[in-house]
């Protein structure tokens, strides 16, 4: 694939933003209708991973493209820092604890790639161990979607360096943002280059199941691409509401 320097982090420029934000109503009230049919049906599971550096809005997307679903068919699952339980278990152990059941919709804000990127930035997972992790997450993706029907979508939000910095300092005055401000946000800041590299090593050697690289400097276009995506991917299972057994009559 491209150097991610080399992949835009804005829309296209012809793009009309107040047309976009509408089409993006459309699908988010489509993908409402498509996730009641998916909670009655109950044959499939859908697992959307969210991953990008600090401030690339991943909270932003839960709220803005999930926010509007039953809250009885969605699940959200933050991936912080190991606990000591989870460190005395592999890696994908504190994971796939958190795998979606059929007819639910599971998103991850950060996930198993964890493990192989912001280990790799701090030195913590050297290549040869992170090489054994890529193996481990593509077997664990298929392993998601030919026994239990999971249908995975894997985003990467793309901002830009610039952007990532004013987002920063709207976290030192906006009241509304401040609790998200983290003084060590900078110093990972820092090892931007550090994390491009990990980033792309993932999207080469963990690309069985394809990512997505969504453009994020514009919040409208993110969560334009991300609904489009997930509710045309869901049109395409054709599901159909259970129908009453005649033996229930």
């Amino acid at each position: 694939m491209s150097r991610l320097s080399d992949i835009s982090t804005k829309a296209p420029k012809e793009l009309d933003k107040e047309k976009i934000k509408g089409e993006t109503a459309k699908l988010v009230k489509r993908f409402d209708e498509l996730q009641y049919l998916l909670y009655a049906e109950s044959k499939h599971a859908v697992l959307v991973i969210l991953q990008g550096l600090d401030a690339s809005g991943k909270d932003g997307v839960i709220n803005k493209v999930f926010g509007q679903l039953n809250p009885q068919g969605v699940q959200v699952t933050s991936f912080k820092a190991p606990t000591e339980e989870e460190l005395k278990h592999d890696f994908l152990w504190r994971i796939h604890r958190h795998a979606p059941e059929k007819g639910m919709i599971q998103i991850f804000n950060r996930s198993q790639y964890e493990d192989v990127l912001v280990t790799r930035v701090h030195g913590w997972c050297d290549d040869e161990t992170a090489n054994k992790r890529f193996e481990a997450i593509n077997h664990f993706e298929q392993l998601l979607t030919v026994h239990n029907n999971t249908m995975v979508f894997k985003f990467y939000l793309h901002i830009s360096p610039e952007e990532q910095q004013a987002r920063f300092k709207e976290r030192l005055e906006d009241p509304r943002k401040m609790w998200k401000y983290n003084k060590r946000d900078f110093e990972e800041a820092a090892m931007w280059e550090k994390y491009m590299k990990v980033y792309e090593d993932v999207f080469q050697n963990c690309n069985v199941l394809p990512w997505t690289i969504v453009p994020a400097d514009q919040n409208w276009y993110k969560e334009y691409v991300i609904a489009k995506e997930v509710v045309e991917a869901l049109t395409k299972l054709d599901m159909k509401y259970p129908q009453i057994k005649e033996e229930a009559r």
